[in-house]
C-alpha cells in the first residue's frame, strides 16, 4: 500500500508518495531539508542552485557508503572462506587424532 505524505523542504510542501512508512519518509525529508539547509546558509544561492550542491553532496556521501558496504561484504566473504578452511582442518585434525588414538 502506497502512503501519502505531505513534507516541507526548503519551506516548500511537497506531498510524496512511498511504500515506507511515515516515520521513515519524514525522516529521509528532513535529511533533505538539512542537506538544502546547510548549503544555503549565509549564501546567495538560489533554492535551485542549493539543491543541487545538497544533492551532490548526498550522492557523494551515497558513493562512499557503497564502498564501505562492499568492502565489508569482501571482508564477510574473506572471514567465510577463513572459517570453512579451519573447519576442514579442524575436521582432519580431529581424525588424525582418532587414528592415533586406535593404533594402541
Amino acid at each position: 500500500m502506497k502512503n501519502r505524505i505531505t513534507v516541507t523542504i526548503a519551506d516548500h510542501e511537497y506531498t510524496l508518495v512511498a511504500e515506507e512508512d511515515e516515520a521513515y519518509i519524514r525522516k529521509v525529508a528532513q535529511s533533505v531539508d538539512e542537506q538544502i539547509g546547510q548549503v544555503l546558509q549565509g549564501s546567495k544561492l538560489s533554492l535551485t542552485d542549493g539543491a543541487i550542491l545538497a544533492a551532490v553532496n548526498m550522492a557523494d556521501l551515497y558513493c562512499k557508503e557503497q564502498q564501505v558496504s562492499e568492502n565489508l561484504r569482501r571482508q564477510v566473504k574473506e572471514c567465510v572462506e577463513e572459517d570453512t578452511k579451519l573447519k576442514l582442518e579442524l575436521s582432519e585434525a580431529k581424525r588424525e587424532i582418532f587414528k592415533l588414538q586406535n593404533r594402541k
